[in-house]
């Protein structure tokens, strides 16, 4: 409850962001499933990065990792903002998105904004490969 707290966009009142059920149901998920520990861990990688995680990245980099289109969408009351220069040192990035509401949980708190801009994310790309099936069964 408490990162729902902290990292949503809630102004300290968590239930004018999600109802009881809502919680209740995404902490049973965990609890029942026993995946809390296996959740955490991409907290932990963040926390726990050092060279050796930046060398790695900069391998993927070399290695084509960075052909493959990227987007971001940054809810202001996330727990992370890295800037886009960041991002673009990674990633291909296609699409950075500042959105103007919304927290750590935004599949839950902003499922709208989130799918939207996911959908504009994909247009673009569905209609690249829709070009490239029909030039292949014209050949």
């Amino acid at each position: 409850m408490d990162k729902f707290h902290r990292w949503s966009d809630c102004d300290g009142r968590i239930e004018t962001r999600f109802s009881k059920d809502e919680l209740l149901a995404n902490i049973m998920v965990y609890w029942v499933t026993e995946t809390i520990g296996s959740a955490f861990l991409p907290y932990y990688d963040f926390t726990s990065s050092g060279p050796l995680t930046w060398m790695a990245e900069a391998v993927k980099q070399w290695t084509g990792s960075s052909d493959v289109p990227a987007a971001f969408a940054l809810f202001p009351k996330d727990i992370s903002q890295p800037p886009r220069e960041w991002a673009e040192r990674f990633f291909n990035v296609q699409r950075w998105t500042q959105m103007h509401r919304g927290g750590h949980f935004a599949a839950m708190e902003e499922p709208e904004l989130l799918v939207d801009d996911i959908r504009a994310f994909f247009r673009p790309l569905r209609s690249e490969a829709a070009a490239i099936s029909e030039s292949v069964q014209a050949t």
